[in-house]
């Protein structure tokens, strides 16, 4: 306690000196705070605050048949202002509209309150000394609030309110009670949204597609009742101005900047209009304009009746003004909970004032966050020129010590004992779920939008459509004028070849676009928007018309120019072929960027792949000469290369008549036999189709398989484990 009470002392000599008027600047309070009772001007300049404690008096009922909470409350031992500076700067206004299109009248959103009370969360491997990331930690939030999860880095936060959410990994463990409205069932699919800090946008599309496909995958219903939300969700959000631009940022299209892009994917789960939003770190690669702009945008959100709940890491005078609760934790520990303004008191009680011009974010990590003790060790023999650094001179350590034992014995831990016992004595309405889009409507939507996404990003497929086209051309006149001559064969088996193999080997211009679309759909999985077997049958549909394409038009410059047979017959199986190769080679992309989620990886995989099925391919030597060990088994049956190859041969010299001399003639099987294995049966080239075709479908398997046990095995687990408390709390 000596130690304690030393620091103390010490910091709060520090902090008077450093916001002496003599020394610095003139006295004067720049904290953006609430006006008590006030939701429409959120943020204010005070000078020169008179604090004053005031009992706690809470008082909440539920309505009869509502889904909400009808609360009146006076901030439960909460300090408040006395007095109110009449010549302060004017506060910037929240914005009713969109934007600038006019005001639009945006419906009511019912919300629901929400307690954990005793929440522990473990991990292993997640903390270095402790498994336990989060502990012991209690707190709620109110309908037409904004509750901030604040700490330092690795404090946390995001666990706790995937915590709160139902949203953590099978790997963690979770003790305590979460209550929803009072009661303890899990938040059914609807009545909740999830923010990601990291979300994936899909750039060629508009904002207002954006959010109106996304609303067509999420929700059951009409089209016109969609579309009143998606423009709700515009207005919200105020992207009324951006509506009709493109989000960009990707294929080097210029777009949304960072804020914006923010806003949108905030808006992709207002259109399911949540009871409770969370959001991890909305603030993330923000400046402080966009910060500022995204605070006030969801301050509005709030004030139309939605739960908010975030955590954030870091925020300016203005954005921590808007706040109405805070959760302060370091290292799992609950330091604060309560109003924000009380916890500027809490640590000045603590004996860790906040000094005169410094913003009470920066001062609550400043304590909190141990990353700075390094600092000290390295500035402790530096001087500026007031002497020493007395911003940094303070021991983190003793300072989250004494936070957390004054919070526990104050009123402010008392208060919020007594909260959480009002909303959880009696159960209130429960949430229900809104429904989901049928599965049928899910895979037209994601067909239709592959359609548009592929035919609008140019590094889909048309960019492959022009290598391919390259590379026939090349091929074509370098094998251009062989005739029909028995001396022929060898030569046109190693254009076929040649085409087959690069063709499929420049497939890996598509590997960028895949991971992307993977991307896109664990987003949207996350969340329950999408589903693996949807996915995959609406990225194969959207697909078929391009790869379709990219078949027809390559093979007839091949056909031509290498002078195959001139038979119409012959030439759509050669386009057919061809067709079914680039299927089975996209299955096997798309595998290979499910397993690897990464570029370099994904493209040397690949490669390697491409190269052992061109050995395997009995073109440098023949099949049945083959190893048999590695090489024929399985290299050589799992080569589709060998099956497009053979089939087109087949096609080719099956039936075809060759003159040896003025008498003798040979068949087109015994003219190539020496030089490539194929079946005298004129059946076989269409089993080698089948082969392609069901090796196509194979590798879509093996994705479906991926992603529903590999990439998706969080959501389900997440599904598992609500499953699990709703079934307990019975």
């Amino acid at each position: 306690m000596e130690e304690i009470q030393s620091q103390s002392d010490l910091y709060r000599s520090s902090s008077s000196s450093a916001s002496s008027p003599t020394s610095r600047v003139p006295s004067s309070h720049f904290f953006y705070v609430r006006k008590p009772g006030s939701l429409r001007q959120p943020i204010s300049f005070e000078d020169s605050p008179e604090w004053e404690d005031t009992e706690a008096d809470a008082r909440m009922d539920y309505e009869a048949g509502g889904d909400s909470i009808n609360y009146a409350t006076t901030t439960p031992a909460s300090p408040s202002l006395s007095k109110i500076n009449s010549g302060s700067m004017a506060s910037p206004p929240v914005p009713e509209g969109g934007g600038g299109g006019g005001a639009a009248v945006v419906r009511k959103i019912a919300g629901a309150s929400i307690a954990w009370k005793d929440l522990t969360v473990t991990m292993k491997g997640k903390r270095k000394y402790s498994d336990k990331v989060v502990k012991s930690s209690n707190g709620y939030a109110f309908p037409g609030t904004m509750t901030v999860i604040m700490g330092p880095a690795k404090s946390g936060k995001s666990t706790l309110l995937r915590a709160l959410a139902g949203r953590l990994p099978p790997s963690a463990r979770m003790y305590g009670e979460v209550f929803v409205n009072g009661s303890k069932s899990h938040m059914p699919y609807g009545s909740y949204g999830f923010v990601e800090r990291k979300t994936q946008l899909i750039g060629s599309l508009t904002v207002r597609e954006f959010l109106y496909y996304s609303a067509l995958l999420q929700l059951p219903g009409f089209l016109l009742q969609k579309r009143s939300v998606v423009e709700d969700a515009i207005q919200a959000m105020s992207l009324s101005d951006y509506a009709n631009k493109l989000i960009g940022g990707h294929c080097n299209m210029k777009g949304l900047r960072s804020g914006e892009r923010r806003r949108v994917s905030i808006a992709r789960e207002l259109v399911m209009r949540p009871h409770i939003l969370f959001i991890d770190e909305p603030l993330y690669h923000l400046d402080s304009v966009s910060a500022l702009l995204m605070m006030v945008t969801l301050k509005k959100l709030a004030s139309m009746g939605c739960t908010l709940v975030f955590t954030i890491y870091q925020s300016s005078t203005e954005v921590f003004g808007l706040f109405d609760r805070i959760c302060l934790l370091s290292n799992g520990n609950t330091l604060f909970f309560g109003e924000t303004l009380a916890c500027l008191q809490h640590f000045s009680n603590a004996g860790f004032p906040c000094p005169i011009m410094q913003s009470p974010s920066d001062h609550f990590l400043r304590a909190i966050n141990t990353d700075f003790d390094r600092i000290i060790a390295m500035c402790k023999n530096w001087q500026d020129d007031n002497g020493d650094f007395s911003a940094v001179n303070m021991d983190t350590a003793v300072a989250i010590r004494t936070l957390e034992a004054t919070y526990k014995s104050s009123a402010d831990a008392a208060s919020v004992e007594t909260m959480i016992l009002k909303l959880t004595e009696r159960e209130g309405t429960q949430l229900k779920s809104k429904g989901k889009a049928g599965a049928a409507t899910r895979v037209a939507v994601l067909t239709w939008r592959s359609l548009l996404v592929m035919s609008r990003e140019w590094k889909y497929y048309w960019l492959r459509l022009i290598l391919y086209m390259i590379l026939t051309l090349c091929i074509g006149t370098l094998y251009s004028g062989l005739g029909h001559s028995l001396s022929s064969v060898a030569t046109r088996v190693a254009a076929v070849f040649v085409f087959v193999s690069f063709a499929s080997l420049l497939g890996i211009a598509g590997i960028p676009s895949l991971l992307k679309e993977i991307k896109i759909y664990r987003s949207e999985a996350s969340n329950q928007h999408s589903g693996a077997f949807v996915f995959l049958l609406g990225q194969f549909l959207g697909s078929i018309p391009f790869l379709f394409l990219m078949s027809i038009s390559s093979s007839l410059v091949f056909y031509f120019m290498v002078g195959l047979r001139d038979d119409f017959s012959l030439l759509m199986y050669f386009v057919l072929n061809f067709f079914m190769c680039l299927l089975v080679n996209e299955g096997l992309m798309l595998s290979i960027a499910c397993i690897w989620q990464d570029v370099y990886w994904s493209s040397l995989t690949l490669i390697s792949v491409h190269v052992i099925m061109m050995l395997a391919a009995g073109h440098f030597r023949i099949r049945s000469a083959l190893p048999k060990p590695v090489w024929t088994y399985p290299f050589a049956y799992i080569s589709f290369h060998s099956y497009a190859i053979q089939g087109l041969l087949e096609n080719e010299y099956l039936g075809e008549v060759f003159a040896v001399g003025e008498v003798r003639s040979i068949s087109g099987y015994q003219a190539i036999r020496g030089g490539y294995q194929i079946s005298p049966d004129t059946n076989s080239k269409w089993r080698n189709m089948l082969v392609l075709l069901a090796m196509a479908f194979g590798y879509r398997l093996l994705v479906y398989v991926l992603l529903r046990f590999g990439l998706n095995k969080n959501v389900s687990g997440r599904l598992l484990l609500c499953r699990k408390k709703d079934n307990s709390s019975r």
